[in-house]
C-alpha cells in the first residue's frame, strides 16, 4: 500500500512544482517506509510533472516509488496483485512486475490489457515519456482512493485530499472507478486548458454509460477548461468481473422454514452444495488477503522467527457482528497457528446514558445503606469503574465480548487479542476536527462521518487488551494488515432498507436493488475507508469485496 500524488503543470514557468508539507505528511503517513520524488521538466512541449511516491512494504523487496524502467517510464502504484494473468510470486515486488509488463506495450491497446489482467484493488500513475501520455485509474469497484483536483494552474491525483497553496480553494472530487484515463501532454491545446482521453471499463452498467454521466461525476459544475471525452478508437479496458447472477429464486420455496430454520433448510441438497462454495469463495479471499505479507522466511533463524510470530500481523475490525464473525473464523483457517490475531473493536464514550446509570445506583444506595459508611464514601470506591463500564458499554462491545468467546471455543489454541478501543467525546472532537474530516473528504454526510471516525479509531489500534478476562493491559497493535467487511451488506441484502425492498417487491425489486448499490459502491465508500485506514500506515484488505 502507497500514498502516490502527481502535479501536473502545463506552465511550468510561471507554477514551480512544489508539494506542500501538509501533502507530504499525509502520504507519508500512508507509506512510511520509503519516501521519494521525481520530476519531469518539457520545456518545448511546455508541461512540469511532479511524482511522488510513500511506500508501505507489504512483500517482496523495498522500491522506492516513483519507480522508474530504462526508457524513463514511471510508475506509481497503490494496490495488490491477488490474481489474474499477472503471476506474483511470493518473493516479487508487484510496482516491478508490472512495470516490466508495461513497459513492453507499444500501444494503448497493450496499456489496457495489463489492466485488464489484474485482479485485486489498484490505483496507478503511469507516465510514458516516449508518447509524452500521463495514464491514471482505479480498479472496477475502487477499492483504493485517487482523488483529482482542477485548477487552471495545476492537475492534481493523489491518495488522500490536502490543501495545495496554488490551489488551496478548489474542491477535490474521487476519480469515478469507470475506466482508464490518459492526458496526451503532446496534444493539449493551450496552458489553460486539459483535455482527458476515457477509456470505460467493457461492460459497464447502462446508468453510467454515458460520458456526460462521467463528467457529473467528478464535480457538479465541470470547469470550462477541462473536458473528459471517450477515446476516438472506441477501446476499452475488460471490466475482471462477471454479470450479477441475477435469477430469481423458485416462487414455491418455504420462505418460512428459509428463514427460521437453517437445517431444514440445508437438508436440500442443492442449497448446500451453493452454501458451501460460497464459503469456500470467502475462504480463499482470506487466504490471498493473510498470507500475501511480509513474514520471517528464513526457518534458521528461531530467534527472528519467534519475535515475528509473537506479534499479530493480521487484524481485524470486530464488532461481533455475522460479517467479522465469519472473517475472523476463516482468517483462523490461514493465519500460522502460532500467530496471535487482534480483534478491533471500537466504542465511544455515552456520557448522558452512563451518568443515568450512576445517578440510579447513587439512588439505590441511599436507600439501603444501614452501614454506617456514608454516601460518599461507598460512590468514589466504586463510581470510577462503573463509570468506566457504563461509558464505553455499547452494543458492539457486548458483542464483541460474546464473538470473542465464540472464538476461543472455535480454536482455544489461538491467541485471540480482543483490543478494547475507548474513544472519550473530548479525543473524538480532536482528531475529528484535526484529521478524519480530512480523510473522509470529498465525502460529507454524517453517516460518512461517524463510519469515518469509527473505523479511524479501530484501525489505529490503540487500546487494552482485555483477552484474559481481569488481566488487562494497554496494547498497541502493529498489524500491518486489516481484514474489512466492507461490502458485505451491498453483496448479501444486510441492510434494513433491503428487508423493506424484499417486502415491497419481492426478490425481483431485491435483486434490482443490489444490482445497483453494487453499481455504485465505488463511490460511497470503498475509497473512504483506504484513505481513513491508510493514514496508519496500514492496508485495507477487504474480503467481501473480492470481485475479485
Amino acid at each position: 500500500m502507497c500514498g502516490i500524488c502527481c502535479v501536473l503543470a502545463l506552465a511550468p514557468q510561471d507554477v514551480p512544482v512544489i508539494l506542500g508539507e501538509e501533502v507530504l505528511e499525509s502520504l507519508q503517513r500512508r507509506g512510511p517506509d520509503c519516501s521519494h520524488q521525481l520530476s519531469r521538466v518539457v520545456p518545448e512541449l511546455g508541461y512540469n510533472c511532479c511524482f511522488s511516491g510513500h511506500v508501505l512494504h507489504m512483500r517482496g523487496c523495498l522500491n522506492p516509488q516513483p519507480m522508474q524502467d530504462a526508457q524513463g517510464n514511471l510508475l506509481l502504484w497503490n494496490g495488490e496483485v491477488f490474481g489474474g494473468n499477472i503471476e506474483i510470486k511470493p518473493e516479487d515486488n508487484d510496482t516491478r512486475v508490472i512495470l516490466q509488463h508495461l513497459s513492453s506495450c507499444n500501444n494503448e491497446e497493450a496499456i489496457l490489457s495489463v489492466f485488464s489482467s489484474i485482479r485485486g484493488p489498484w490505483t496507478f500513475i503511469y507516465y510514458q515519456p516516449s508518447t509524452h501520455c500521463l495514464w491514471f485509474g482505479r480498479d472496477y469497484f475502487g477499492r483504493r482512493s485517487l482523488l483529482w483536483q482542477f485548477n487552471n494552474l495545476c492537475f492534481t491525483l493523489v491518495s488522500v485530499s490536502a490543501s495545495l497553496s496554488t490551489c488551496a480553494s478548489v474542491p477535490w472530487r474521487e476519480v469515478p472507478a469507470r475506466g482508464l484515463y490518459k492526458i496526451d501532454l503532446q496534444k493539449q491545446p493551450n496552458a489553460s486548458s486539459l483535455a482527458i482521453t476515457w477509456y470505460p471499463w467493457k461492460h459497464i452498467s447502462n446508468e453510467y454509460d454515458s460520458a456526460s454521466h462521467l463528467e457529473a461525476q467528478f464535480t457538479e459544475e465541470p470547469p470550462n477548461f477541462v473536458s473528459v471525452l471517450l477515446n476516438e478508437s472506441k477501446l476499452s479496458p475488460k471490466a475482471p468481473i462477471t454479470p450479477m447472477n441475477c435469477s430469481i429464486p423458485d416462487p414455491g420455496t418455504d420462505k418460512k422454514s428459509c428463514a427460521t430454520n437453517i437445517d431444514m433448510y440445508l437438508s436440500d441438497q442443492h442449497r448446500k452444495k451453493i452454501v458451501h462454495q460460497f464459503i469456500d469463495v470467502l475462504s480463499e479471499s482470506v487466504r490471498r488477503r493473510v498470507l500475501s505479507l511480509q513474514r520471517n522466511q528464513n526457518p534458521s533463524d528461531f530467534v527472528a522467527d519467534a519475535m515475528d510470530s509473537d506479534k499479530a500481523k493480521i487484524a481485524i475490525l470486530f464488532s461481533g457482528g455475522v460479517d467479522s464473525m465469519v472473517l475472523s473464523a476463516l482468517a483462523d483457517r490461514h493465519v500460522p497457528p502460532d500467530e496471535p490475531i487482534d480483534l478491533l473493536n471500537v466504542a465511544f464514550e455515552q456520557r448522558e446514558r452512563k451518568m443515568q446509570k450512576i445517578s440510579k445506583k447513587k439512588q439505590k444506595q441511599k436507600q439501603t445503606n444501614t452501614s454506617g459508611v456514608s454516601d460518599a464514601e461507598t460512590s468514589e470506591n466504586d463510581s470510577g469503574s462503573i463509570e468506566e463500564r457504563t461509558a464505553f458499554n455499547v452494543p458492539d462491545r457486548i458483542t464483541g465480548r460474546s464473538g470473542l468467546k465464540e472464538l476461543q471455543v472455535i480454536n482455544p489454541s489461538r491467541r485471540w487479542n480482543f483490543i478494547e478501543i475507548n474513544v472519550t467525546l473530548e479525543e473524538l472532537k480532536e482528531m475529528r476536527q484535526h484529521r478524519i474530516s480530512q480523510l473522509v473528504q470529498p465525502l460529507d454526510t454524517v453517516l460518512d462521518d461517524s463510519i469515518g471516525c469509527a473505523v479511524w479509531f479501530a484501525a489505529r489500534g490503540i487500546g487494552i487488551n482485555t483477552s484474559n478476562g481481569d488481566r488487562t493491559q494497554p496494547y498497541i497493535s502493529t498489524a500491518k494488515v486489516v481484514l474489512t467487511g466492507i461490502g458485505a451488506d451491498e453483496q448479501l441484502a444486510g441492510y434494513s432498507r433491503h428487508r423493506i425492498c424484499y417486502k415491497m417487491s419481492g426478490f425481483e425489486g431485491l435483486v434490482k436493488e443490489l444490482e445497483m448499490e453494487l453499481g455504485r459502491i465505488s463511490s460511497r465508500n470503498l475509497g473512504r475507508d483506504d484513505r481513513v485506514i491508510g493514514d496508519h500506515g496500514k492496508e485495507a484488505r477487504l474480503v467481501f469485496a473480492n470481485f475479485p
